[in-house]
């Protein structure tokens, strides 16, 4: 049997577009003599439809595209990810649904058993579970299908208490097969191929694994389909955050091998997949920065700009450009997704700009070739402060002029952006979020945040895999102390721990979910430590008012971060 894997990017609601995307894969898999076509998980209506499905009519436009994808499964098998009704009175009124089509019409419907809850997935929110099991047999094949949380319910602590394939494998399969939307995080790739091929080695089965691929707002999934022999060798690893096909003949050469290549032991399997691996703390700069995961980082970056902006049909940005470190790598991320022309670059130095501020945004600007502007702010500051002169009373200078003049930034950013139909690009980095060092509708003003789930350190790392082979960002930006600039001799470290310590602290804390106690006992300052957790919890205000942000990590903050703004742990 032959069967092609299609890795597709799917636009959520648009079922023209998506509908006709897959019936152009269908087209093309026939030409290549395919007796199957899989495709990934929910592909009709795109993932995650989330409140969407609370709509009669979002549903009812599902199953007019699998009527219309069935039409084109006349010589050959589909298998589809689309929503499909429960007709129990009991429970939700939805499944998450794989539908296999074929000969014009429905063959099967299978429903998705195991609905993550954790992170940035809701979906017992609007499906129910799977409660029956059964493989679907298709041209001399039994196939165990599967939706891809379903698969992963392995290891010594299951996060959910049924495991379908347990199931299925008693009516003797002989493939399994795995639709998915599995997102994006800098050391996920590695957790998938572990969880499929422990499921091969426990079922003794080969696996054809198809993931989706795009961005939708924040989170960003990577494809990376894959297909493992019944041995777990890998026979098939798909293009990485791009589409992409792959014809699998399940009776050639690849699938007689006759000796495993790599061991596992499935016990390294479980919860803590979902929350990232375990990592020395000493080794946790080493393992942020590696370049493997900053080239993917910088990979899903480019893809979660792109596609954020082409599905919201969006076609230009703006950023202020300040010749730091953050709003450099946000320019030249900006420019590669959507080219040159299409970003604008906004200088604003003020009184307290230093002169190789203005002159490195400038060289970076020439570098890149986008348009830019130059626009003082010194008078539209002197202008808040006569104002306000009345009200402040004389008072010392404090914050509040600090912020004012951050704020005049966002205004002036955000005129242009209304006028010229522009995307504000927010540049903070998620060291900067995490703390609170940000200043509310200035510098955190935006319509899409690009750094923000990316720590400084990271960000320095980005910095030089864009500079790999030429100089684009000055190695003046690289190598200054980071500064707001809006105090005489302002430097980021009078507010924030050295950010080699700091970014320690928070991803102890953010992804591994450590508290005082543990970070403190892996030998950093217990009052650095209470402090920093302090500026975490403190701000969560700030960040719950912030745009949304491209996710690279296993915990970003936004929608996959739920913690409440008026709390006293640790505050």
């Amino acid at each position: 049997m032959k069967i092609v894997l299609a890795q597709q990017n799917y636009h959520i609601g648009n079922f023209e577009e998506n509908t006709q995307k897959i019936i152009g894969a269908i087209r093309a898999a026939k030409e290549q003599g395919a007796d199957l076509v899989v495709f990934s998980e929910l592909a009709v209506c795109g993932y995650p439809p989330r409140d969407f499905l609370e709509f009669e009519d979002f549903i009812q436009a599902c199953y007019r595209s699998v009527d219309l994808i069935s039409e084109h499964a006349d010589s050959i098998g589909v298998i589809v990810g689309a929503p499909a009704r429960n007709p129990a009175p009991q429970g939700k009124d939805l499944f998450n649904a794989a539908w296999l089509l074929y000969e014009g019409r429905i063959q099967g419907v299978v429903h998705k058993t195991c609905l993550p809850t954790y992170d940035v997935f809701d979906e017992y929110r609007y499906f129910e579970p799977a409660y029956q099991w059964n493989v679907l047999p298709f041209k001399g094949k039994r196939i165990a299908l599967t939706i891809c949380e379903d698969i992963w319910n392995l290891g010594d602590n299951p996060l959910y208490r049924h495991c379908p394939m347990d199931e299925l494998i008693t009516q003797q399969p002989d493939i399994m097969i795995n639709i998915s939307a599995s997102p994006f995080d800098y050391d996920h790739d590695e957790d998938r191929k572990e969880v499929i091929r422990a499921n091969v080695l426990k079922y003794k089965l080969p696996m054809l694994y198809c993931n989706t691929v795009g961005s939708q707002t924040e989170i960003v999934f990577d494809g990376g389909s894959l297909v493992y022999d019944r041995l777990g060798n890998l026979v098939c690893e798909m293009k990485y955050f791009e589409e992409d096909t792959a014809l699998i003949d399940l009776d050639g050469p690849a699938f007689t091998q006759t000796s495993l290549k790599e061991p596992l032991r499935v016990s390294q399997l479980g919860k803590e997949m979902r929350v990232s691996r375990q990592h020395d703390p000493q080794a946790i700069l080493g393992y942020l920065t590696d370049e493997h995961n900053i080239s993917q980082i910088y990979d899903a970056l480019l893809l979660g700009i792109r596609d954020y902006f082409g599905k919201m049909g969006f076609s230009k940005a703006i950023l202020g450009s300040s010749g730091g470190i953050d709003s450099a790598v946000t320019l030249c991320l900006a420019c590669r997704a959507l080219g040159p022309g299409n970003v604008r670059a906004v200088l604003m130095p003020s009184t307290f700009s230093s002169s190789h501020s203005v002159s490195d945004a400038l060289q970076l600007s020439a570098n890149l070739g986008n348009p830019h502007d130059t626009i003082p702010i010194k008078n539209i500051y002197e202008a808040f402060l006569t104002t306000l002169e009345p009200v402040f009373h004389g008072l010392p200078f404090s914050l509040a002029e600090e912020n004012i003049q951050s704020r005049s930034r966002g205004n002036l950013l955000m005129a242009i952006a209304n006028k010229f139909g522009y995307i504000l690009l927010n540049t903070s980095n998620k060291s900067e979020l995490a703390t609170g060092y940000g200043t509310l509708y200035g510098d955190m003003a935006g319509g899409l945040s690009v750094l923000g789930d990316v720590y400084k350190m990271q960000v320095y790392a980005l910095a030089r895999y864009i500079n790999r082979e030429r100089e684009v960002i000055p190695e003046n930006i690289l190598h200054k102390a980071p500064s707001a600039e809006l105090r005489p001799d302002q430097k980021d470290s009078d507010s924030l721990p050295d950010y080699e310590i700091l970014d320690k602290v928070l991803y102890q804390y953010i992804e591994k979910r450590q508290g005082p106690r543990e970070i403190i006992a892996q030998g950093l300052d217990e009052s650095l430590v209470n402090r920093v957790l302090k500026m975490v919890n403190s701000n969560e205000y700030k960040r719950n008012q912030f745009c949304p942000i491209i996710r690279v990590s296993s915990k970003a903050f936004g929608v996959g971060r739920r913690v409440p703004i008026v709390g006293k742990y640790l505050g």
